[in-house]
């Protein structure tokens, strides 16, 4: 690995980890728009996900109260969560992930266009259990195929009004649980080799700092600074995942 290439890790690393603490998602699509420069997809895909889910432990951690206080409406998400991820993971024999990419990407960028253009951001106030789940399942469905779990929760939770603390309670728990068992069935199949373990040495210190300051800043955020936030980076993640994709 010369110097440029080691540069492009460490950046992908920072920027996977702060957007991790911050919102509790977002590091595969920002880690990923570097280290996909030069490494092969697989290796790249399986580094990111250890550290999103190291890195999002610690976001967990923040808001374990509230997620004790309605473990129901997590569960709502990770039980058909678990349930897509090997359904994800097979896909990949005949599903096209790039066109995959694509899609979500398009998802994001319409979103967070249509918010970009407004003052309001739409809310939907009743409880809607089978959609929650419905999203849950999908999201496991991307987790397992091209490592976005937190694609369409992240969409799906902006649309609610839910405090900062309640949507995170529900992304990051989600997201450190669907990539724990795609991590798990990479392990099983032999992906960390010696050169795989060397990466991840190497980007989770620096993505465990970064990922510090994220959550330093989620802390000083107001409620509606937060969604603001989270959709904005929808917008933003939409156009590099794209544009990431397209190149």
């Amino acid at each position: 690995m010369n110097d440029w290439q080691l540069t492009l890790l460490l950046i992908g690393a920072a920027a996977g980890g702060f957007i991790n603490g911050l919102a509790g998602f977002g590091t595969a699509l920002f880690a990923l728009g570097f280290w996909l420069q030069f490494l092969d997809p697989l290796r790249a895909v399986s580094v990111v996900v250890i550290i999103s889910v190291v890195t999002g432990l610690q976001g967990v951690w923040i808001v374990r109260h509230s997620i004790l206080n309605c473990p129901g409406r997590l569960a709502r998400f990770l039980v058909p969560g678990l349930i897509g991820v090997p359904l994800g993971i097979a896909s990949l024999s005949f599903i096209n992930a790039e066109i995959l990419k694509l899609i979500i990407a398009a998802m994001m960028l319409l979103y967070g266009g249509y918010y970009l253009g407004r003052q309001n951001l739409p809310t939907l106030n009743h409880p809607t259990p089978i959609l929650d789940s419905t999203i849950g399942f999908f999201g496991g469905i991307l987790g397992g195929a091209a490592s976005l779990s937190g694609a369409l929760p992240t969409m799906w939770c902006a649309l609610r009004p839910w405090t900062k603390s309640e949507t995170r309670s529900v992304l990051q728990p989600f997201n450190v649980t669907i990539l724990s068992l795609t991590a798990c069935i990479f392990g099983a199949t032999g992906v960390y080799d010696q050169e795989g373990l060397r990466l991840i040495a190497t980007t989770l210190p620096v993505a465990l700092l970064a990922s510090l300051l994220g959550i330093m800043v989620f802390k000083r955020l107001q409620d509606a600074q937060f969604r603001k936030v989270l959709v904005i980076m929808m917008f933003v993640s939409g156009g590099a995942l794209a544009a990431r994709t397209l190149m």
